[in-house]
């Protein structure tokens, strides 16, 4: 900062220097007058360009098609070990025993709130999956104060995108952009409720395209330097022409509070899921079969590319899209029907956004030369949408979405098989069971399909056993099927 304002400094001081010199000249030649002219108003240019935009009007105008979501619902409180990381026989637990705080135990009344924005006059609403998750009741409340409660028709949790819908007519709505042509160092504009202060905004620039975060393999974020807080998650991301070009969705924090950066879904995506949902009730999403990673400087050499560029494939699942085309370990993905593959990250998104059933061409790097070759693309698995009244969002009255293992994950878990849980409500949820747990069994049974599951629940009474992995430990948990 020092030097900044040190270099101003000399700068004025020259110009001065300049301009007086001028003057007195002037005395001597009349015709320096002319010259000294122009150097003034090219030193007074600058500041007339350093207005900051006026933001005012996109408030205005779609300020009251912004929403407030209020959220409850109900979850099992969970007991928590005395002091993690303090061993019992440490004589200091015994001392630190006697001031620990109860853990409410059984089920917990919890409430949350976000935003969102209306896209359709009818009131079709978009907000975050993350924003009405487990919830039973979701209310939204208009800017003129009506409320309304939503049914949620589907919440995708793959993209963080959820759809609502309120009975009312004539609604505000938001226009919507494009993200593609969004450009880095442009102005952007949030809207939302941030720690439940409704109708707030706050302003920033794009500081990157097409972020990849961990665990979320499908979405090529828009990061901003907005500041976005909890209960912004949900609210639209307009840029100056006043058109939503994301949905804000996901901060980096150490404390839980704004820290800078921010990411925001791109509406091309978000607009995808939603039609997806209203016309289908599901969201599917084209597949290759296919595990990749970066290829960094080391790895283009190896392989001969002259830089690193593309994603690499490091394993090819069996009767897969990819092994049916003949892709093979080793290639290097370079495009996708003529969109080039800069990173790897950029590799999922593209291909999820792909019909299945539809042919892709792939040019691949492949001993040292570039061929082509077509795919056609398969489906990974149908997320269903999970509705507000639903009491279950998997098989039969256990209340588990569920989904079998890939090969990568059979890996990490030494070739076993089981069903990933995904999502948990009902008898599941209340016996502890949680998103990440793997299911091995059920009644001592190894169960390998989500119908085969559903078939031995199905003949259960009241009660099954079931076997879950969770992390690097295997426990038998009991769920009362009521």
């Amino acid at each position: 900062m020092t030097i900044r304002i040190l270099k101003k400094t000399l700068l004025v001081a020259a110009v001065s220097a300049a301009l007086s010199g001028a003057y007195s000249l002037a005395s001597h030649q009349g015709s320096w007058e002319n010259r000294a002219a122009p150097i003034a108003a090219a030193v007074a240019a600058p500041s007339a360009g350093a207005a900051l935009p006026d933001m005012s009007d996109i408030v205005a105008r779609n300020g009251a098609a912004v929403v407030n979501i209020a959220v409850s619902g109900k979850v099992r409180g969970q007991a928590m070990p005395d002091f993690p990381g303090l061993d019992p026989n440490d004589p200091f637990y015994e001392f630190f025993r006697h001031f620990r705080i109860p853990q409410q135990r059984g089920e917990q009344q919890v409430r949350g709130q976000g935003s969102g924005f209306i896209v359709r006059e009818d009131g079709v609403i978009l907000t975050n999956a993350h924003v009405v998750s487990d919830a039973d009741e979701v209310i939204v409340r208009l800017n003129d104060k009506r409320e309304f409660k939503a049914k949620v028709l589907g919440a995708d949790k793959a993209s963080d995108v959820a759809v609502l819908k309120i009975e009312a007519r004539n609604l505000p709505t938001v226009k919507i952009g494009s993200s593609a042509g969004t450009r880095v160092g442009e102005w952007v504009l949030a809207i939302g409720s941030p720690f439940g202060f409704e109708s707030s905004a706050t302003a920033g620039i794009v500081s990157a395209k097409s972020r990849s975060l961990p665990d979320d393999n499908y979405v090529p974020f828009i990061q901003t330097d907005v500041a976005v807080n909890p209960g912004n998650s949900g609210g639209p991301l307009f840029n100056m022409a006043g058109e939503v070009i994301g949905i804000n969705s996901q901060i980096y924090s150490r404390t839980g509070g704004y820290q800078g950066l921010s990411f925001a879904i791109p509406i091309d995506v978000a607009i995808s899921i939603q039609d997806q949902i209203i016309k289908h009730g599901k969201v599917q999403r084209g597949r290759l079969g296919v595990s990749i990673q970066e290829v960094n400087q080391g790895l283009a050499e190896s392989f001969g590319l002259s830089r690193p560029t593309g994603a690499l494939i490091s394993s090819v699942e069996n009767d897969s899209p990819a092994a049916r085309a003949g892709l093979e370990p080793g290639d290097v993905i370079l495009s996708v029907n003529g969109q080039e593959i800069q990173s790897s990250n950029e590799l999922p998104p593209i291909v999820a956004g792909i019909r299945p059933g539809d042919s892709a061409r792939l040019q691949i790097w492949r001993k040292g030369a570039t061929r082509d070759i077509e795919v056609k693309v398969g489906g990974g698995k149908a997320e269903n949408t999970a509705n507000a009244d639903d009491k279950e969002t998997g098989p039969g009255k256990l209340g588990l979405a569920l989904r079998p293992l890939r090969p990568d994950e059979r890996r990490q878990l030494d070739g076993k098989n089981g069903l990933l849980v995904e999502n948990v409500s009902g008898a599941a949820a209340r016996a502890g069971i949680r998103p990440g747990d793997v299911v091995l069994s059920v009644n001592g049974e190894a169960v390998t399909s989500v119908e085969q599951l559903r078939a031995l629940t199905a003949k259960a009474s009241k009660r099954i056993a079931l076997l879950i992995q969770r992390g690097n430990a295997t426990l038998f948990v009991p769920v009362d099927l009521g």
